[in-house]
């Protein structure tokens, strides 16, 4: 079972740019996106800047100005990967990736139970959207798993090649699988 975080230290979860799993909800429909690009933009509140391109994602937090930032970890990295590599349109990511939809505590989409922390958002700002899918989200919630003492987040660099501190591994994948 995962613990309330505070927010003063959600900081500490996005500094070292991880990928993170973006789930949105809208109409009753769950999705998940893969991003890489993102920063902390304010310590209090905790604020982030992301650049969510997808377009089932993009349509969802734009109905509901909410999603949750999912830091997934190198035991599901295949997963985390996976969600990148087909469209929420026509496939349910998280019954054909196994991951667990939780309710969230402030906001209307869920968390994923398998990643390490979850950060409940609440979008502050789209001024940049239409331009360069860039938005501001503000932490509303944090959780993160007592149980994960030294998580093993993963970063993208680029043409499949990630990286968990101190190891540098491929995911192989084809879209779709």
């Amino acid at each position: 079972m995962k613990r309330s975080f505070p927010l003063s230290k959600v900081f500490r979860l996005l500094e070292p740019g991880p990928i993170l799993l973006v789930s949105t909800r809208h109409k009753g429909r769950d999705n998940i996106q893969t991003i890489a690009w993102h920063a902390v933009l304010e310590f209090t509140p905790p604020t982030a800047g992301c650049v969510i391109a997808g377009e089932v994602t993009s349509q969802y937090l734009k109905a509901t100005r909410e999603c949750v930032l999912n830091i997934p970890t190198r035991e599901i990295a295949r997963k985390a990967v996976g969600c990148g590599t087909v469209s929420g349109r026509h496939v349910d990511k998280f019954a054909r990736f196994g991951l667990t939809p939780v309710p969230a505590a402030k906001v209307g989409a869920p968390l994923i139970a398998e990643c390490y922390a979850n950060l409940e958002c609440r979008v502050v700002d789209t001024r940049l959207a239409r331009k360069h899918a860039f938005y501001v989200l503000e932490v509303v919630k944090a959780w993160v798993d007592p149980a994960v003492k030294r998580p093993r987040i993963i970063h993208h660099r680029g043409q499949g090649e990630f990286y968990e501190p101190g190891k540098i591994f491929r995911i192989p994948f084809r879209a779709g699988k």
